[in-house]
């Protein structure tokens, strides 16, 4: 082997070892004591191992196309000042740390991680306690958030802590298997379009347990939105698919179990509203489809506002229901049918389990009642009972035409 051949192998050996990813180890006999002194070392493509330990470095910023794995749950420590992890760089993987004391900015939305322009990166398998904001994600496209379990107790209210998950102007952002619990909202997405919410548990969070805000094209399915100080809201947004949710124990004054303002052209299927003060709430939604949803044990199952129009409900279940629905005015312009409700006692000769008799859901006392709330008072009286029967004889304050032309004699299969 001659000498310009030598040269040339060493040359290639080099430029095949620069190119391959390494994998960097941090820890107290590894050779990196600090994440960052890694990270300055690293190049796109690598790994960094985080052994166990409680690190305090301030801002970790990560600059580059890395993956940060923790080894035996290592804690980074925000220690109340700092954003804990700064994503900065495309195709970054953050898994296995705990994550603690974050700063505090509403303005600047401070937090454990927060992801900038960040698109194809991964948030996966992390604790996270005592922070402000959980997870950000600022103008990020086709990233993961999974497996995370987001938990804090620093807000006494909800003008004193942020959310758990918190997803501005983004596309394609997948949030999937995380636990959220004490945040303002547990998910808040605004001008985040096209992304995908599953099977996630949201818990006693001091706001909404899920919130849309100008969010389009959006499906979230499997979720579990439990016990939050004023349940869940989907706002000025379009074709939103909601399929086999559970919409459990919201209650309280001004608590829905899903609230839908200004809605459209979306669908809403397979979920289940079980002691919510109401299930649904309905404001300014239009061209909205209600199948095959169980509304149980709430105060009111459906409560939908006068400039409510072209909406469906078909093939739901209404059981042990204070009101089955109730709105606020006389104009109805939104269809009812296949039903079933617990409270028609209606028959059925020809046998094809439909109702021969049309049902009235609205009663005089769920409309009196929306009119004036003191009126609950008289709720389970004889009066009350002599009151809807009177109104089912004779119409005169319920719309006539907010009738199940075709109510069910059976539960629907949901």
């Amino acid at each position: 082997m001659n000498y310009f051949t030598k040269i040339v192998s060493i040359v290639l050996l080099f430029w095949m070892i620069s190119i391959f990813p390494k994998t960097l180890k941090v820890g107290i006999d590894k050779e990196f004591k600090t994440i960052n002194s890694a990270i300055v070392a690293a190049q796109n493509g690598d790994t960094i191992l985080v052994n166990k330990g409680h690190y305090k470095e301030g801002n970790i910023n990560l600059t580059k196309s890395i993956t940060l794995i923790g080894i035996g749950r290592p804690i980074l420590d925000g220690q109340m000042k700092y954003e804990v992890v700064s994503f900065r760089a495309n195709h970054i993987t953050l898994e296995g740390f705990k994550i603690i004391n974050s700063g505090e900015d509403e303005v600047t939305n401070i937090g454990a991680v927060r992801l900038y322009n960040s698109q194809f990166s991964v948030i996966k398998n992390n604790i996270f306690e005592n922070n402000y904001f959980g997870i950000t994600v600022q103008r990020g496209y086709q990233c993961l958030i999974q497996n995370n379990k987001i938990t804090t107790n620093r807000g006494k209210s909800q003008e004193l802590i942020g959310d758990g998950i918190h997803i501005w102007s983004s596309a394609e952002i997948w949030v999937k298997n995380n636990y959220i619990q004490g945040h303002k909202d547990g998910i808040y997405l605004e001008k985040a379009n096209n992304s995908f919410v599953y099977r996630n548990y949201s818990e006693k969070n001091l706001r909404y347990g899920l919130h849309f805000m100008f969010s389009h094209n959006n499906v979230y399915t499997a979720n579990v939105f439990k016990n939050n100080d004023a349940g869940i809201a989907v706002m000025y947004s379009r074709n939103v698919g909601m399929f086999k949710n559970k919409f459990l124990d919201n209650w309280g004054d001004g608590v829905y179990g899903l609230l839908l303002k200004d809605l459209t052209f979306s669908k809403i299927k397979n979920n289940i509203f079980r002691n919510n003060t109401a299930g649904i709430f309905m404001d300014g939604a239009s061209k909205v489809d209600l199948y095959h949803n169980q509304f149980v044990n709430n105060g009111w199952g459906l409560k939908i506002n006068a400039n409510c129009m072209e909406n469906r409900l078909m093939n739901n279940n209404f059981e042990n229901n204070t009101f089955d629905v109730s709105t606020s005015g006389s104009l109805v312009m939104n269809s009812f049918r296949n039903n079933y409700w617990d409270q028609y006692e209606g028959y059925d000769l020809d046998k094809d389990k439909i109702g021969d008799v049309p049902f009235h859901p609205l009663s005089l006392y769920a409309v009196l009642a929306e009119k004036n709330s003191m009126i609950m008072l008289l709720y389970r009286t004889f009066f009350v009972e002599i009151l809807d029967r009177s109104e089912k004889l004779v119409p005169s304050l319920t719309p006539e035409n907010f009738v199940d032309e075709q109510p069910m004699m059976k539960p629907n299969k949901i």
